[in-house]
């Protein structure tokens, strides 16, 4: 349904009103969410409100402040994405040119263009684990990799999340720049955004940051989480910022500062057609998730490192810019809840990501059992005693699937019988068959090899 988003609080609420309201409701859900510390910042175009709460190490016993900065995971990938769209603004390179051109490693898929990398639609597979990453260089990840026989489908044609594709955009990066990626993110982003640099592997970081967490099961108790990001992945996830850092990085997004041209940013919210995330989201640019409420359309990106969950949305019609940190896994439900406290108490409807369950009308697809491959990650789905298929990733516990007629398919939890957001299945349009299956936006290719 079409709704309306104020670009300001209602005025019933004083702008000191709405700041104690959601402290008091950010504390009340990290408490609930077993999340030792969290940061929101809701930017209005009119008024800044910036809350925090908890512990930013529950180890050292360290307080979580406005200024703490918290590692974003996939959050980086944007600022990364902004790297490239300057060096194509200056004449550096041509988005729609082969990333082969600058990167030779990139040489077995010629066909795939910079444009493709920052959207995920040139068929790349995610990439290795960060503990086989780290034992390699870029260069050498990137020639395994991105090869002629893994890509999952024709380049331009479809979408795959994946963070070889950002490895590639920072390996791209250094090579045209000259300068190492961290420097470059350093000099050209977060300095002219008054952003203290701070990185994963950091030995002695310039600014206060947060660990991330995982709860203990048996004690509710939290312990502080090893990052475990390979050097090579930095492009694709090495950040830390604060909630406040992102909503800068936010309000160039949407134009509203000098670090992007006009340009720049309104072609890093130009949704590519063949970009089609499935659960993630309703959309995707060069570096940038689309998420289509109504007649609004908000721009952002999500990112969880090890025990974090980071949240930035934008909607560049009313101004609105909302950044949100969490230091714990429980910070991704504690984030969905909280956009339910903004629409309440401000009428903003923040999209919290990713799609509802689909709820149409179901379909059996037995010819979706078989073997599915996205790089070295195996996804296979069987068929259960009851004809309900299942789905394991790796070896996996296998979880129930429910399809639909539209050949999306939504995950049972076998503890609650509750659905999540699954993916979608694909048919080849030319035999009919399915031959790959979308799960949270990877997309893996039917192999059927064991």
């Amino acid at each position: 349904m079409p709704y309306t988003i104020p670009a300001a609080p209602p005025v019933s609420r004083t702008p000191s009103l709405l700041r104690r309201e959601l402290r008091d409701r950010l504390d009340a859900l990290a408490r609930t969410h077993r999340v030792p510390g969290a940061q929101l910042v809701l930017d209005t175009g009119t008024d800044v409100i910036s809350i925090h709460t908890g512990t930013a190490d529950v180890s050292a016993g360290t307080l979580l402040t406005g200024e703490t900065a918290v590692p974003l995971g996939s959050l980086t990938k944007p600022f990364t994405a902004a790297l490239v769209m300057l060096l194509a603004d200056d004449g550096d390179v041509d988005l729609d040119e082969p990333a082969a051109e600058h990167l030779q490693e990139l040489r077995s898929v010629p066909e795939v263009t910079i444009r493709q990398l920052l959207s995920h639609t040139g068929g790349l597979p995610t990439g290795p684990d960060s503990d086989t990453a780290a034992a390699t260089t870029a260069a050498r990840y990137l020639a395994s990799v991105c090869t002629a026989h893994d890509l999952l489908f024709p380049p331009g044609t479809d979408f795959s999340y994946s963070n070889a594709g950002y490895v590639a955009a920072g390996r791209l990066v250094e090579t045209v720049t000259g300068m190492p990626w961290a420097e470059a993110v350093r000099s050209l982003l977060l300095e002219p955004l008054g952003v203290v640099p701070a990185f994963i592997g950091d030995t002695a970081p310039a600014r206060p940051v947060a660990a991330g967490h995982a709860i203990n099961t048996a004690t509710g108790q939290a312990l502080a989480a090893r990052q475990n990001l390979a050097p090579l992945e930095a492009p694709a996830g090495a950040l830390l910022a604060s909630a406040a850092d992102l909503a800068a990085f936010g309000n160039a997004l949407i134009g509203r500062s000098d670090l992007l041209p006009p340009a720049v940013a309104k072609d890093m919210r130009r949704a590519e057609p063949a970009a089609r995330p499935g659960t993630l989201a309703d959309g995707w640019s060069p570096g940038l998730a689309l998420y289509q409420r109504g007649d609004r359309a908000w721009y952002g990106h999500d990112g969880n490192a090890q025990g974090t969950s980071c949240h930035l949305r934008t909607d560049p019609e009313s101004g609105v810019v909302v950044a949100f940190t969490g230091n714990a896994g429980g910070a991704t439900a504690l984030w969905r809840d909280l956009t339910g406290e903004l629409a309440r108490l401000t009428g903003i409807r923040v999209p919290a990501g990713g799609h509802p369950v689909d709820g149409g009308r179901r379909a059996a697809l037995p010819d979706c059992v078989g073997t599915y491959r996205n790089g070295t990650t195996t996804y296979r789905v069987t068929a259960g005693p009851d004809g309900e298929p299942a789905l394991s990733v790796d070896g996996d516990l296998a979880l129930p699937l429910v399809c639909y007629a539209d050949l999306s398919c939504d995950l049972r939890d076998p503890a609650t019988g509750s659905l999540e957001p699954g993916g979608r299945f694909h048919r080849d349009p030319v035999t009919g068959t399915i031959d790959r299956i979308q799960i949270s936006g990877r997309t893996a290719r039917r192999t059927d090899d064991g």
